[in-house]
């Protein structure tokens, strides 16, 4: 008797959720990075957050929920009342990267979300301090080679994308640097260019404005092609190791049971945001690619991402440090 009265109370709230969605909003949203600042994700959440509040006729406002690699602030997410005034921004490593690697991740990817869109895609670039001894792939392979365990990488946390991706990387190399994880990419990208760590597996557009200004030597990127703002740096697919040559997406999802009404909402919103010429170029100054695609799209390279990387995972035998 008590589970049908809390069913019944659960529909019930349900319903009056769907009541209000179609006044959706009246009073701000929070959008919530769960990632400290200074990284990739809190940039395009700040890009976007003003021209998507303008769409939605109601501020959008930005918090940042750090802690467990992203998981702390995605499982807040998962959490939320499904009323679309807390949102989330959805990335690689807490979608795909973290839960493939944690099996005590507190909230399924796949099922306790609802996606809304994917609003941009970016590569990513191994970058060295400059006094690492390397200037190039070649130069980098080789002084890793020669020196096993020597040099250290910095990464968003343990289970980021950072960190799979450069375990991958290390695994297909035949290398071996030490992991040090942070809790975010924005410390970490700070400690890197500070010298206090020698290497970082990180998104371009936080580290790019570091190696425009000879903060950080690029060494090789994930991305389809060469990039034209980094023209002289290979991809890894160039180098013979396409498995890691994976850009990373950052997108916007609510809890599970998120109104129809209110998902086209906001994406009609974003959409609408990355539409002006100054937002898009905001947005691909950062070295990102505006994607912009459909909730059922977006689900869907969730889901492929996530099933990459147990793959990794399991062929790599990574496990949590």
């Amino acid at each position: 008797m008590k589970h049908i009265k809390l069913s019944l109370a659960y529909a019930m709230a349900l319903v009056a959720i769907n009541i209000s969605a179609q006044t959706y909003p009246n009073k701000p949203v929070t959008l919530q990075v769960p990632f400290a600042p200074g990284g990739t994700t809190d940039i395009v959440a700040r890009v976007i957050s003003e021209p998507l509040g303008k769409s939605l006729g109601q501020s959008v406002i930005v918090l940042n929920k750090v802690g467990g690699g992203g998981v702390v602030g995605a499982a807040e997410t998962s959490r939320a009342v499904p009323d679309g005034y807390n949102l989330g921004m959805a990335t690689v490593s807490t979608t795909a990267a973290n839960p493939a690697i944690n099996p005590k991740t507190p909230y399924n990817p796949l099922t306790d979300f609802t996606p809304i869109i994917n609003v941009a895609a970016t590569p990513n670039v191994i970058a060295v301090h400059p006094s690492f001894p390397a200037r190039d792939y070649k130069g980098f392979v080789a002084e890793l080679k020669k020196n096993p365990g020597k040099y250290s990488y910095s990464s968003s946390g343990v289970g980021g994308i950072g960190h799979l991706q450069t375990e991958l990387y290390k695994n297909l190399a035949g290398v071996f640097i030490t992991h040090i994880p942070y809790s975010g990419a924005g410390p970490a990208l700070r400690d890197t260019v500070g010298g206090q760590v020698s290497i970082i597996f990180d998104n371009l557009p936080s580290a790019l404005p570091f190696i425009k200004d000879g903060k950080l030597i690029a060494i090789v990127v994930a991305a389809p092609t060469r990039l034209a703002v980094l023209p002289n740096v290979p991809t890894f697919k160039e180098v013979g190791l396409e498995p890691v040559n994976r850009m990373a997406y950052y997108g916007i999802y609510g809890p599970k049971n998120l109104p129809k009404e209110v998902v086209e909402k906001i994406s009609a919103g974003v959409k609408k945001a990355v539409e002006d010429p100054i937002v898009k170029r905001k947005i691909e100054d950062t070295g990102s690619l505006v994607v912009a695609n459909s909730p059922e799209q977006f689900a869907a390279q969730i889901k492929a991402e996530f099933e990459v990387y147990k793959k990794v995972v399991t062929s790599a035998k990574l496990k949590l440090d």
